[in-house]
């Protein structure tokens, strides 16, 4: 009984061994977030359900943002959901400092009522 559960057993640990390591080999090319200057910012707008109930706090972004320095891509990484549209939506239209190539940028922006 010994042999069968050790053999049988086998396949799901070595999956689960590849998958690790593709896991950590993938965590090791990703390249570390960028600060690149910007040349130009839209403040967000404010969203209306936000206000009436008060909703405050801080929405996190990754950016990509082209070598021209115009913003291509947008993934929320963080924050409150009523707030993370407005985010996106002025990130969007900011303007980027020119680079060699494109890179991945790290944006915070603070949602406040006061």
């Amino acid at each position: 009984m010994r042999r069968y559960t050790i053999l049988h057993s086998l396949p799901c640990l070595t999956m689960a061994c590849v998958f690790l390591a593709g896991c950590f080999l993938a965590a090791q090319q990703d390249e570390p977030p960028v600060t690149r200057k910007v040349l130009s910012k839209v403040a967000p707008t404010y969203p209306d359900l936000a206000r009436k109930t008060n909703v405050q706090g801080v929405v996190k972004l990754l950016v990509l943002v082209s070598p021209e320095g115009k913003v291509t891509t947008t993934e929320v990484v963080g924050g409150n959901p009523v707030l993370a549209q407005a985010a996106v939506d002025a990130v969007r239209k900011w303007k980027y400092e020119a680079a060699p190539q494109q890179t991945h940028v790290v944006v915070e922006l603070r949602f406040s009522t006061r």
